[in-house]
This record gives structure tokens, C-alpha cells and sequence, in this order.
């Protein structure tokens, strides 16, 4: 494969006959009994090591007056309904969106032919590995750059439903103001997992936002009792290793067709967004946005596709909205 400088993993992971897949919580030495065990046997496992081997956010640049590159791509559904495309930019600007079915892959395409800077955006929903990718002349690969930001959340950060893996609202965000992304968005698995804190914990950033709250909620992972100790807990072990990074906490977006609704362990959502907030709030540096305010009941009935996930145009809303909320300090 030619040389790159992909961005956004934690572990690569090559098989023996050349395939990668770009890990976004590193499996090494992982006890996936912690997080699979369901209790149910119609319920399938692996749910948030699948999610970590969907490389949303990952993505790589070079230097190319090449007329066309060749990637090999192996994808799989999975637990996924779908495998989202993938991204080929050029000069910071979409320049062709590839579909991507299951299976293995060989997509093509066509490059201007002249000095250019090209990017790949990976899928951001299934489980994808790569191999083999080729540049038809010379490239030279080019490191991502800007301050390093690190978000973490639920299927509304993975965005599976965006447009394409560069037109999430995290990269959305990144591509604005120039920063280096890594994506934790893990689509039903934003339960504050010790090795999501710790994950963050230990990767460079100047800047950390958390979206919590809407996986808990429809999970009823934590009551009233143990959700403000388990963000606290979650918040200080980030902390650990970033003593004076910003820390941003989302609380979940407006969802009118649940509002009010008591879940299994009798929590509204408006009682999980006050939980959130406390358990934030013991570390006083945190700073607070209540995801009620980044659309309005009105926007989401029509921007959600289900009733819960935006659809493409939402995604745009979303990043628009957070655009100037996510900044680093002057």
C-alpha cells in the first residue's frame, strides 16, 4: 500500500494476507466480557468492538498530480443496516463520493492530473479494512494537522445517517476550523466505558467534547443514583491526563417524540440532561451546552429521519450550530 499518514485510530491492524483495519478503541488485550455480555441470546454481541473497527473520522492526505488512485476495500455490515461511502476530496472540496458494498472491492477514481492535495474519508458506518492502495504517479503523503480534538458519542457523532464520512458534523467541525480529529462517536455505545476514558485519557488534545446522555437514556444503563458519580467518574479519569485541556459536555439533543418519557429505570430525558449536568459540573472547568439549544423541536421533527437520527441536512444544521460553541481558548 502506498505510504500514508491515516489519522483518527488508536491500533491498525494487519492481517497476514495485507488487509487493515484502523481500530478507533485499541482490542489489544481487551476482556470483551465487559461490554458484550447481553443476558439475551437474540441480542447480538460485539456491539462496541464493532463500532471501534468502523473507522469514522479516519481518514489520511497526499500530494498527488496523479490521474487516478486504486484502493482495495473489504466491508461488512454487520450489525450496521448499511456500509456508508466513502470520501474522496481534492483541495478540501468533495470530488467524488464512492458507494461501497459488503464484500471486497476494488473502487477507482479519477483525479485531476494536477497539483492537488487528495483526501480519503473512510466509511463511517460498518466494519471496513483496507488494501492496497495506489496512486497512478508520484504521491507524497501529507500529515493531518491543526490542534488535535477528540469528541466522544453516540450514533448522532458517528453520524451514520450524514452524507458521507467528510460531511459528519464532526468533520464538518474539523474541516472549518483546521483541526486534527479523532471521532469516538460509537453509535449505541456511548455508556461511559472505562476504556472510552481512558482512550481519551491518554490521546493528545487541546480540545475534548463529550455528547452524553441519549445511549443512557434509551439503554437505561444508570438510574438517578448512579449517572451523576458515573460522569464524574468518567470526567476525572480524562482529567488525569489532560490537567488543563478544555472539556466541552453535550447534553442530548431535543427529541420531541420522547420528551417526557419514562424510561426503564424511570428517567425523562430532561432528568438525564440534569444527571449529566451535575456530574460535569464537580469538575468546575468543564463547560456545559444543553443540547436542547442546538435545534429546536420544530427542527428536529424535521430533520430526524426515525424520529431520533438526522438525516444529511441535519447533520449540516448540527455542525453549523456547533461550530462557533467548539473553539479553543484564546
Amino acid at each position: 500500500m502506498t505510504e500514508s499518514l491515516w489519522s483518527g485510530y488508536q491500533y491498525a491492524d494487519t492481517t497476514s494476507d495485507g488487509w487493515t483495519t484502523y481500530w478507533r478503541l485499541d482490542p489489544r488485550g481487551a476482556d470483551p466480557t465487559l461490554t458484550e455480555w447481553t443476558g439475551d441470546p437474540d441480542r447480538p454481541g460485539q456491539r462496541l468492538w464493532e463500532r471501534a473497527a468502523t473507522p469514522a473520522g479516519v481518514h489520511a492526505r497526499w500530494s498527488t498530480a496523479a490521474t487516478s488512485l486504486r484502493l482495495e476495500l473489504r466491508a461488512a455490515r454487520g450489525i450496521a443496516k448499511r456500509v456508508a461511502p466513502l470520501d474522496v476530496l481534492v483541495d478540501g472540496a468533495l470530488h467524488h463520493r464512492c458507494e461501497v458494498a459488503e464484500g471486497e472491492q476494488e473502487l477507482v477514481v479519477s483525479l485531476p492530473g494536477s497539483p492537488a492535495t487528495v483526501e480519503i474519508w473512510l466509511p463511517q458506518l460498518g466494519r471496513v479494512a483496507l488494501r492496497g492502495l495506489a496512486f497512478d504517479g508520484p504521491a507524497e503523503p501529507v500529515a493531518i494537522t491543526g490542534p488535535r480534538w477528540t469528541t466522544y458519542g453516540s450514533s448522532i457523532t458517528q453520524a451514520g445517517g450524514a452524507a458521507g464520512p467528510s460531511e459528519t458534523w464532526p468533520a464538518l467541525v474539523a474541516r472549518h476550523h483546521g483541526w486534527h480529529l479523532t471521532c469516538l462517536g460509537l453509535s449505541g455505545e456511548c455508556h461511559l466505558d472505562p476504556v472510552v476514558a481512558r482512550t481519551i485519557r491518554d490521546t493528545p488534545a487541546r480540545l475534548i467534547s463529550l455528547c452524553l446522555g441519549v445511549n443512557i437514556y434509551g439503554g437505561a444503563t444508570y438510574s438517578g443514583r448512579t449517572l451523576p458519580s458515573q460522569v464524574e467518574s468518567f470526567v476525572t479519569t480524562i482529567r488525569d491526563g489532560h490537567p488543563s485541556t478544555p472539556i466541552v459536555v453535550i447534553t442530548p439533543l431535543v427529541v420531541p417524540d420522547r420528551e417526557g418519557e419514562r424510561n426503564a429505570v424511570g428517567l425523562t430525558l430532561d432528568d438525564v440532561r440534569d444527571c449529566v449536568e451535575r456530574g460535569a459540573r464537580a469538575d468546575p472547568a468543564v463547560q456545559l451546552i444543553d443540547g436542547r439549544t442546538i435545534l429546536t423541536p420544530d427542527e428536529a421533527r424535521t430533520l430526524y429521519t426515525d424520529g431520533l437520527h438526522p438525516g444529511p441536512e441535519g447533520y449540516r444544521v448540527i455542525a453549523n450550530r456547533l461550530i462557533p460553541l467548539l473553539t479553543l481558548p484564546t
